[in-house]
């Protein structure tokens, strides 16, 4: 994103960025066919059942003026209208926990003010929403968003490793809570006798755990040694839901045995009861002090909202992603001001961009790339094979395959595609005349056709909208659902929130530091043998400790900031002092090269080349299924936006020897690195001749296929300089 402060220059940038490709993020998601449901699905659950959750502690804290109906109504309205006209069209939007914290304190303000009270409180909400909208407005319009390039890793994986923080504490409270005697419930209740609580709470905790161990399992159903592909991959696109529905059948087995009310289940009134729908405001009957008086806490959400949607937008749209299509946080913004807006006069609260469901939105929509790219490839390198093809043109021909797939936007540069054919050709020619064999025919003893292409495929995401429109769609089926959500146990929702926690950590840099600080100095060397990222080969480890633990601290800052009432709701006032900090602060103390490979800035990086709407797939639907685990679940991330699997390659025919080439064992990086040397003078009782600078003893082919032709240096598999 380029940095603008000149008033609506942001916005026209984005808004003519995203017009160009716009007809494209249609056609590609429909031609994607029936696989666009399993990120669809995935997506609509991550999204609904914390809407839901948050709706019950609205209901709770709010005395029924609000519930969970609102919640669901708002966090589909505002998707599909985002899904329809937004800029990024990977950003999920829902109500979130801070805008529940800041409607309860608002409806506590309200309630001990004769002049509103528990009747007047949509009304004045209303008031806030107006000058919060306003003031996103002035923000969008000013380009504040530009600010967002000097928010570092430091910053963005902080945050999210916060949200996970607060999902889980969720999931811990509800649980402890499943032992307790609710609010405004009666205490004499069978179902509240203390041997009835226990059992309550004993069962909450099968069903939580349950659903937590098995969704985990079921995201790596694609490497499961049993069962065929095809049942395989359908656990693993639908099987989150899938435990969902099957815990909650377990959680009525014990039904004839127990009081009514064990286990606990959802409580919200059916969209047609009375009340439901009595939350249409009358807001010119708000006294005049109190429209301005809305103007403070108006400030405290428009500055929340700025963050967290800007953040959630960069977080979904990380470097590692490696997405061709450009970023919209100007337009976005004004977009969220107008539905801030909107929601306000209708009664009902707002819709921002949301974490972790953001980020998982892209993963899935990867994992969907994914599959789709390599069944392409691996049926024409199968072809190519069947026709005793060179290697030569066995490559050629799946870099014309991947080419084909892809359908040239307005201001493609054919240029691009034709300069990475070159190179790729004469990366294979060098590689086939090392082996003597450059014009012999090749089979799948020679070529491992899956392994292959595992090593060549880039990481690319799905980018489009329908799976936006599709899950926002059924987010607002779940209104007209309501008597069959309420079957489902709270219990289940807590589940479930860990699960949402524990399924955003891969990925996420700083929380691999922390599992770095954790291992022992003896087993550090297993580190280097696997793909690993590049400040554990440059920076010492005194400097990632030292680093972490800051981080580590003001993490632990930010978290005991949310336990304080109304002041918790301004945490992203500390996430974005980080900036300075990470400017001015954090140089006095780390060297400059090693911020650059722990935390290196936008500012810091070489200047992007501009935007000239890169390559996106348009292939349709049919793959066959793939016998692999989720494309991102085994991530390991790299400094500046440097992206590896841990997949190892295969060591194949086309593998030279060490014998053959022993410099191409070593990292340019690595070779001579002392950092390397310290971490591997602990050898492995196993690791025999194995060299200690390549991961697994294999040397890591560096793969042209699929490079972006905006930057014909960049590679997923390769080592910035």
């Amino acid at each position: 994103m380029e940095e603008t402060f000149v008033p609506l220059e942001g916005i026209k940038n984005d808004l003519r960025g995203r017009l160009m490709c716009y007809k494209q993020d249609w056609t590609s998601g429909i031609k994607a066919g029936i696989r666009i449901l399993a990120p669809t699905t995935y997506i609509f659950f991550a999204s609904a059942i914390p809407v839901i959750s948050f709706g019950e502690q609205l209901e709770r804290d709010t005395e029924g003026v609000l519930t969970a109906v609102q919640t669901l109504a708002s966090t589909s309205i505002c998707g599909i209208t985002h899904s329809i006209i937004g800029g990024q069209p990977l950003l999920i939007l829902g109500v979130a926990e801070p805008t529940v914290i800041m409607y309860t304190f608002m409806f506590n303000f309200a309630k001990e003010r004769p002049e509103l009270g528990r009747n007047m409180f949509l009304a004045w909400t209303g008031w806030v929403c107006v000058w919060t909208s306003i003031l996103l407005f002035l923000l969008a319009i000013l380009g504040a968003c530009s600010i967002i390039n000097r928010f570092t890793r430091i910053a963005g994986e902080l945050f999210g490793m916060l949200i996970a923080m607060l999902f889980m504490q969720q999931a811990i409270k509800g649980l402890v809570d499943e032992f307790r005697i609710p609010k405004r419930e009666d205490p004499t209740s069978t179902e509240f006798l203390p041997s009835w609580r226990f059992s309550n709470g004993m069962f909450a905790l099968v069903l939580s755990f349950g659903l937590l161990l098995t969704a985990l399992k079921s995201r790596k159903a694609r490497s499961w040694r049993y069962g065929s592909g095809w049942l395989r991959s359908l656990i693993a696109d639908y099987g989150v839901p899938l435990m969902v529905l099957v815990w909650t059948g377990v959680s009525y087995m014990p039904s004839g045995n127990v009081p009514h009310g064990i286990p606990r289940r959802l409580f919200s009134p059916n969209p047609w009861s009375p009340g439901a729908y009595e939350n249409w405001t009358d807001m010119a009957n708000v006294p005049v002090v109190y429209i301005i008086g809305a103007f403070i806490p108006a400030t405290m959400i428009a500055v929340l909202y700025y963050f967290d949607h800007s953040v959630a937008s960069q977080l979904s749209q990380q470097k590692e992603f490696n997405l061709r299509k450009p970023s919209s946080y100007h337009y976005d913004l004004l977009l969220l001001g107008f539905l801030t807006l909107m929601c306000g006069l209708i009664g009902i609260p707002p819709s921002n961009g949301v974490i972790p469901q953001s980020p998982m939105h892209t993963k899935s929509l990867a994992t969907l790339k994914h599959q789709l790219l390599r069944n392409r490839l691996m049926s024409t390198a199968r072809k190519s094979i069947a026709k005793n093809a060179s290697l030569g043109q066995l490559y050629g021909n799946m870099q014309e395959a991947y080419h084909q797939m892809q359908t040239p936007l307005i201001y493609q540069d054919p240029s691009a595609q034709a300069q990475g054919l070159k190179e790729l050709k004469e990366s294979t020619i060098q590689a086939a005349t090392s082996l003597g064999n450059m014009d012999a025919p090749v089979d799948e003893t020679m070529f491992d056709v899956e392994k292959e292409i595992d090593d060549l495929l880039p990481i690319e995401v799905k980018e489009q909208r329908v799976s936006n429109l599709l899950q926002s769609i059924m987010v607002g089926g779940c209104v007209a659902a309501m008597p069959f959500l309420k079957k489902i146990p709270t219990s289940v929702l807590w589940g479930y929130f860990a699960f949402m926690a524990i399924e955003s950590l891969p990925g996420n840099q700083f929380w691999e530091r922390i599992l770095l600080l954790f291992t022992a100095p003896s087993r550090r060397y297993k580190v280097l043998e696997d793909y690993h990222a590049t400040f554990v080969e440059t920076v010492p480890f005194k400097t990632i400790a030292t680093f972490t633990i800051f981080q580590t601290l003001y993490l632990l800052v930010c978290f005991g900031l949310t336990w304080v009432p109304i002041a918790g709701v301004m945490f992203p006032m500390m996430i974005m002092l980080l900036v300075p900090v990470r400017q001015y602060f954090l140089p006095k103390f780390f060297k400059g090269l090693h911020l650059q490979d722990l935390d290196a800035a936008a500012y810091e990086e070489q200047t992007a080349l501009p935007f000239n709407l890169a390559t996106q797939s348009e292939f349709g639907g049919g793959a066959s299924q793939v016998d692999e685990s989720e494309i991102l679940d085994g991530v390991i991330t790299r400094s500046r936006g440097e992206f590896r699997r841990t997949t190892s390659s295969k060591v194949t025919s086309t593998t030279p020897t060490p014998g053959n080439d022993h410099k191409s064992h070593q990292s340019p990086r690595v070779s001579f690195n002392s950092r390397a040397s310290e971490l591997t003078t602990e050898r492995s009782p196993r690791s025999g001749t194995r060299s200690p600078y390549s991961p697994n003893g294999r040397e890591m082919r560096l793969s042209h296929l699929g490079r972006s032709p905006l930057n014909p240096d960049s590679n997923c598999s390769t080592t910035k300089k």
